[in-house]
């Protein structure tokens, strides 16, 4: 019995940066035929390329995606076919038989039986958000690696604000290296003025502080860092209003995020919209999103032996994001619901595979808020930690249960 023909007519397309492949697999009773041709990455070529397919009547378009060289043609095609994006592991031919007419031939084959698992594909308003929000990601980035090369320099030229005060990129402390890069070699200027008065206390030991050897090249290198530094955080701000901008439609959902336990920043709850979209229909059930976001085990068995059940690598950003808010919320008493749970799961399995755990509990409950359209409801949580009244167990269950502890069952003398 012969695979089922899922698309009668269906097109496989192999992406590369100057040219794409794409090859229509056409099904009449049992019988493919097979139409092929090469196009331009430019846009015109791409138009050609959709023009190409509504002459054959190919609405069914699968496509690996390539780096970023999907995106354009991805862009082109969108409006006029229904467009399956596939993971390059889950189309890629058998090594020996490739050819670029090839690959499109096999990605066209096994599309036309529904044998390709397509990706998440967000609708465009959303696309553009989660680029944007991404690149905010990277500015984060950015801005950390600058504070610690200008706390390296600080240390290097032997100034030691940052055993003093709290935040050495404060506004006190900003002002003292500000005076300090003016002229490096006085270091006996009045500190007072520059300082917050509830830091009046300090100064005797400011003053020991910023007794340090800058020498010229740290200077330069210091003032280097600094204007780098404060026009980074200019560009972040400029990024963040027109991202504000953006997820204005999405009001009432980022409000709801904020309701779960550990969002308090805007920001924080617009990534997560940039990342699964509002529309919680396209995912099954809350498993499914946890597996696309890489929070569930794996399966890897053969021969009856369980092997590897790490998480995924999927969720490159929205992952240690949540892990970032699960990180945070285990250590405030404010919601026992999910501390009880770290804790019980940390006794057996280890703080990390615990922060996973109330990662994903955090992204569950993100599912059905935005299906639901409820806030975030803590009795749902405590009412699982309620013990039932009546417990019982037998002796054979009690002693494989100690014996699944690591106990060793030792026989009583009497």
């Amino acid at each position: 019995m012969g695979l089922k023909i899922v698309y009668p007519i269906c097109c496989g397309i192999d992406v590369h940066k100057t040219f794409v492949v794409a090859c229509i697999a056409s099904t009449d009773k049992g019988v493919t035929t097979y139409k092929r041709h090469r196009f331009s990455t430019y846009t015109k070529g791409l138009k050609e390329l959709s023009q190409w397919l509504c002459e054959h009547n190919c609405k069914d378009v699968c496509m690996e995606s390539t780096g970023k060289y999907w995106i354009p043609v991805f862009n082109v095609l969108e409006h006029s076919c229904n467009i399956t994006l596939a993971h390059p592991k889950y189309v890629k031919a058998i090594r020996g038989k490739k050819t670029d007419k090839k690959d499109a031939k096999w990605i066209a084959d096994l599309f036309k039986h529904d044998l390709v698992a397509g990706s998440f594909m967000p609708p465009l308003a959303i696309r553009q958000l989660r680029d944007l929000m991404r690149y905010r990601f990277k500015l984060t980035n950015f801005t950390s690696s600058e504070k610690n090369r200008f706390q390296n320099s600080l240390t290097v030229s032997n100034i030691q604000l940052g055993n003093v005060v709290s935040d050495t990129f404060g506004k006190s402390s900003m002002n003292i290296i500000g005076k300090l890069l003016e002229d490096p070699t006085d270091t006996t200027f009045d500190i007072e003025p520059l300082i917050h008065g509830s830091m009046d206390h300090k100064i005797p030991e400011l003053k020991l502080a910023v007794e340090g050897f800058i020498t010229p090249e740290q200077s330069g290198k210091l003032a280097v860092i600094k204007k780098h530094y404060d026009n980074l955080n200019a560009r972040k701000s400029d990024l963040e209003e027109l991202i504000l901008s953006l997820a204005e439609p999405y009001t009432e959902e980022i409000n709801l995020i904020l309701t779960v336990p550990s969002f308090k920043n805007i920001f924080s709850a617009i990534a997560v919209v940039s990342e699964i979209g509002v529309d919680m229909d396209v995912f099954p059930t809350a498993k499914h999103l946890c597996s696309w976001a890489g929070l569930t085990p794996t399966n890897n068995e053969s021969a009856g032996k369980k092997k590897s059940v790490r998480v995924s690598r999927a969720g490159v950003y929205i992952k240690p994001l949540l892990v970032q808010c699960a990180t945070a919320v285990v250590k405030s008493d404010k919601h026992p619901e999910i501390r009880n749970r770290y804790l019980r799961i940390k006794k057996r399995r280890g703080h990390k595979r615990a922060i996973i755990a109330i990662a994903r509990m955090l992204l569950t409950a993100i599912y059905h808020i935005l299906k639901k359209k409820e806030p975030y409801n803590p009795d749902l949580y405590q009412k699982a930690d309620v013990l039932p009244v009546s417990r019982e167990i037998t002796v054979e269950q009690a002693l494989s249960l100690a014996k699944s502890q690591g106990f060793r069952i030792k026989e009583t003398v009497t």
